[in-house]
């Protein structure tokens, strides 16, 4: 397993993160070494909010049935009693403009349904994850994109809108970084601020990913001084 701790705090540094990176990962069964989530929330997105926080912990698909759009995107059907929570939240969206119907098909979604999804801060990951999602000013955003492109693992995918949670399969099915704008129920439930957005990378890459950010960093405060210096001789106005 990857020294997760010194990729986290390489991340922070290069970076300059205002949160914790959560690791994100699919099992068939609930693990033995990790603790169990305790309490509800209403998104599975809220499980990011609470692994940054710095807990680490598994949930079941029970415990994202609150959220019928996240439970669809992780591929967790919903239970018979509650079967049409889904349809209800979708016909709600369309019926404001939120959405179209005939978006709904292109989603990405999980290829099946987990056993149990472990969440913990990168540092504190308990085994190597699927998925890293980081919460990113559009500066941060662009070094990492930059790192990606550099490192070979950028995903053949425009900026994600809604849903933000589609942007972990997607990261999974590409095999590459993905970033998201980030969707307003995402933003409620995680407290995400209007300048920020996400980065969503593939845990495979990640140990590439970072390694090449630390090099985009330096190369980038380089630039800016160079720039600086071309905009203060050339600029006339």
């Amino acid at each position: 397993m990857d020294n997760y701790r010194g990729i986290e705090e390489s991340l922070r540094k290069s970076l300059g993160l205002r949160t914790r990176p959560v690791t994100v990962k699919f099992l068939e069964q609930p693990p033995a070494s990790v603790p169990k989530f305790q309490g509800t929330e209403p998104s599975g997105c809220s499980f990011w909010r609470v692994a940054a926080s710095g807990k680490t912990f598994y949930t079941l698909p029970s415990d994202h049935y609150n959220c019928p759009i996240g439970s669809h995107t992780h591929n967790i059907p919903l239970p018979a009693e509650r079967s049409k929570e889904l349809e209800q939240t979708l016909n709600f969206i369309v019926g404001i403009g939120y959405l179209k119907m005939e978006e709904v098909p292109g989603i990405p979604q999980l290829p099946r349904t987990p056993g149990a999804v472990v969440y913990a801060p990168l540092a504190d990951a308990p085994s190597d994850p699927d998925v890293v999602m980081m919460s990113v000013t559009p500066r941060q955003a662009m070094l990492v994109e930059e790192a990606a492109m550099r490192a070979g693992s950028a995903a053949k995918f425009p900026i994600l809108g809604r849903p933000t949670c589609a942007a972990i399969p997607a990261a999974i099915a590409q095999g590459g970084v993905v970033a998201s704008a980030g969707c307003i129920g995402n933003r409620v439930y995680t407290g995400l601020k209007d300048d920020e957005l996400y980065v969503a990378i593939p845990g495979k890459n990640l140990n590439r990913v970072t390694q090449e950010i630390e090099t985009i960093a330096s190369a980038n405060a380089q630039l800016a001084e160079y720039h600086t210096a071309r905009r203060q001789s050339l600029a006339t106005e």
